[in-house]
């Protein structure tokens, strides 16, 4: 499927596949939120999903978005986020990674996602991740100094059955650097946070941090939070209260050190 070919994914009244918000901003930072919407083109009919798993966790980031833009006020930093569910396309993902499209997340089946031809996983990397990565790539070389990466998640409270007792997670690739700041700032905050929990790099989860942070030599983070906690109007203001002085502080520091 070439550049030239007519979409047969998403519909004109469907795009744009990702968006980008405050990008006037004069904060130093770069927000992004990889899986902030739960919508399926209608070409991919529904994927087979049963209405329990359209609408959980495995679809998306539960206020994850909503978080992300109280964050992106608080720091006058431009916001990219997908608007496309990871289910069609986990824009946290390259296109070798084989849950990119996955056909099973965590106790959800995804028939849509089996059997797929080359031209259906090409037409899914052409038209949802190939967007979001080319915006988020103009968002940050368009910057007027080296911004800080910060990608926003959320995770569920339960998982295989699991009850989990982390609050906030902060995860790193090769490049601590971010991470270890917020995890200092993080103690006084009251949450129950861990380094690189639930996840780590050795789950494959830090594709935005290595394709937009490292390889453009940027101080870069990622921050999961239990959807629990941001799940209502209330919840998302009280973490973004908590979380916003921290990315500050975090931002504040890197960025004067590298122009020292």
């Amino acid at each position: 499927m070439s550049a030239n070919t007519e979409s047969f994914l998403l519909s004109d009244l469907e795009r744009p596949a990702a968006c980008a918000l405050n990008v006037r901003g004069q904060g130093q930072a770069i927000l992004v939120c990889e899986h902030a919407s739960r919508f399926v083109p209608d070409s991919l009919n529904g994927l087979g999903l049963s209405d329990e798993a359209a609408r959980s966790h495995a679809a998306w980031d539960i206020g994850a978005l909503e978080l992300s833009v109280e964050l992106m006020r608080a720091l006058d930093a431009p916001l990219v986020h997908s608007r496309v569910s990871r289910l069609a396309y986990d824009c946290n993902r390259p296109p070798s990674a084989p849950d990119a499209i996955p056909p099973k997340s965590e106790r959800f089946d995804v028939p849509g996602n089996n059997d797929l031809s080359n031209a259906q996983r090409t037409a899914r990397v052409i038209e949802v991740y190939e967007p979001f990565r080319d915006l988020l790539s103009q968002t940050l070389d368009t910057r007027p100094a080296p911004p800080v990466l910060i990608t926003i998640h959320s995770f569920t409270p339960i998982y295989r059955g699991e009850r989990r007792t982390v609050e906030l997670g902060i995860l790193h690739d090769t490049d601590d650097r971010a991470a270890q700041l917020l995890l200092k700032a993080a103690q006084s905050s009251g949450l129950n946070t861990a380094l690189n929990e639930p996840y780590s790099a050795t789950d494959g989860v830090t594709h935005t941090l290595r394709e937009h942070g490292l390889k453009r030599g940027l101080p870069n983070v990622m921050i999961e939070v239990r959807n629990d906690l941001i799940d209502t109007p209330a919840g998302v203001n009280r973490i973004s209260g908590l979380l916003a002085p921290m990315l500050a502080q975090m931002v504040k520091q890197l960025t004067t050190e590298a122009a020292e």
